[in-house]
């Protein structure tokens, strides 16, 4: 049987950050997409989704979502067959990026939920392009449709996250580290480190895109993630 796949949006994203992907996969995989918004720690927010998911599975997180892979990983190795990460960061926040997220989150409670997000994404975020403003729209509806408690909650998920580096280091597993050449959140340079520290993974840059590949260049995301999945799988 085939392995089943397993996505894990970016912070106020829903399935939709990977709908072409999704549907592309599933008439070959048992394809699902996992919300990442029940807990206020990565952890418990990992913690909840192993409850749920197949007992084995590939995995793709991408920002928040491959916060909470890593998260999977570190506790769950033998339930994930192979791992994807995109836009993701593996350090832990500084205590000045932590700090910066409060006034966000009581701007985001006091109504203004719709600022906070133009700001936690903008534009110039994305790569520059005709679909630019159409999937900044799309991304403003996913998180105005979560609603100001979950981006509370996810926010404080990205304060306390830990340091995965030595996660990284220990996997085993076949993994793509997969970015977008202009995504100025989480830039090239930050994803070839994370790659050097996984032995054996592969780094995979798509041109004209930004912190949303799988919105941007789909085709581009989806030829990667079938590369991911021919990778062989190791011995433990």
């Amino acid at each position: 049987m085939r392995e089943a796949v397993v996505f894990l949006p970016e912070q106020m994203c829903d399935a939709r950050l990977f709908g072409q992907q999704i549907a592309a996969l599933s008439p070959d995989h048992a394809v699902t997409a996992a919300p990442v918004t029940q807990g206020e720690r990565v952890e418990e927010i990992a913690s909840g989704l192993l409850d749920l998911l197949p007992k084995r599975f590939a995995l793709v997180g991408l920002g928040l979502g491959g916060a909470v892979a890593l998260e999977i990983v570190r506790r769950a190795s033998d339930r994930v067959s192979r791992l994807a990460l995109m836009g993701t960061n593996p350090l832990a926040e500084t205590p000045q990026q932590a700090a910066e997220r409060d006034p966000l989150i009581i701007r985001a409670r006091a109504g203004k939920l719709d600022e906070v997000l133009r700001e936690a994404l903008k534009p110039a975020d994305l790569a520059p392009g005709l679909q630019r403003a159409e999937i900044h729209a799309l991304y403003m509806e996913m998180g105005l449709s979560l609603g100001p408690e979950i981006f509370a909650r996810q926010s404080r998920a990205q304060q306390r996250r830990r340091d995965q580096q030595t996660t990284l280091r220990k996997l085993i597993v076949p993994t793509m580290v997969i970015c977008g050449a202009q995504d100025p959140l989480t830039p090239v340079k930050r994803h070839a480190f994370m790659a050097e520290l996984i032995p054996g993974a592969v780094l995979r840059v798509i041109d004209e895109a930004g912190h949303l590949p799988p919105l941007e260049q789909p085709e581009a995301v989806l030829a990667a993630l079938r590369d991911w999945m021919a990778m062989p799988l190791r011995l433990r």
